[in-house]
């Protein structure tokens, strides 16, 4: 099957959820919209890609005060949606691939990437399939905000261990599966102030800390102790802490 190719009867077998396919190709157009469905991601943005360019960066032994300190790395997004980290990411210098099973979404990425004169890799597609086509791996896997939506965590956890290099490193971020969660992150965020669309998350598909650390093992990475991420709502502003009981970032190195 080609990479760019989602047969029908390959559906069961791969890590998207068509439910949650068609929830994220209605928002598809709205990515790049800070005052959007995507606002969330917008706001967290800014703190999440300090954090990841602080871990790669110290991590590979680089300058971050250089103007480009990822030159040189390779770096994949799984689930780039609309690009919001693999632009910043390029201009920092990595050598950028994101990857996202939403053809439109990717037509998203691609328009405004072209729009800011940015060189970034895009594919339609799933991890399992750059897997089994024999992608040559990266310094650097994101894995952020992607595996509450995927319908079988362990084995998509498994393929995007299998697209870190040696000495390699990925980043996970996700929501755990805790009644201050569901409250906070679906209830609160979805129902009531209404950040996000309602649906945006199921409860029973969030990943508690100690899962995703268990599933990295089992891919052959070495995970570190999860941080906690959590918004102040009246400031907007994120925060990084010893609290995981709402968001949390997991590293893991090979």
């Amino acid at each position: 099957m080609a990479y760019s190719e989602i047969a029908p009867e390959h559906l069961k077998s791969i890590s998207v959820d068509p439910a949650e396919m068609e929830s994220f190709t209605r928002m598809a157009e709205d990515w790049w919209n800070p005052d959007g469905m995507f606002k969330p991601l917008h706001i967290m943005n800014g703190a999440r890609l300090g954090f990841i360019k602080e871990t790669i960066c110290t991590h590979f032994g680089r300058d971050e005060n250089v103007e480009q300190p990822l030159k040189g790395l390779r770096i994949l997004d799984i689930g780039c949606g609309g690009g919001l980290l693999c632009e910043p990411l390029t201009r920092l210098g990595a050598a950028v691939t994101g990857v996202d099973a939403l053809e439109k979404t990717l037509k998203t990425a691609k328009t405004h990437a072209k729009q800011m004169g940015l060189n970034i890799d895009y594919r339609h597609g799933t991890i399992e399939q750059m897997v089994k086509a024999g992608e040559t791996p990266f310094d650097a896997v994101l894995n952020m905000e992607v595996i509450e939506h995927v319908a079988n965590p362990p084995e998509f956890i498994k393929d995007c261990g299998a697209m870190v290099g040696e000495n390699g490193l990925m980043i996970c971020s996700t929501i755990n599966r805790t009644m201050k969660a569901f409250l906070f992150a679906i209830v609160g965020a979805e129902y009531v102030l209404r950040w996000l669309p309602r649906g945006t998350h199921q409860y029973e598909k969030l990943v508690k800390p100690r899962e995703i650390a268990m599933w990295l093992l089992d891919s052959g990475l070495s995970p570190e102790p999860s941080i906690g991420m959590s918004l102040n709502p009246l400031t907007s502003q994120w925060k990084f802490s010893n609290d995981v009981s709402i968001n949390y970032i997991t590293v893991a190195t090979r």
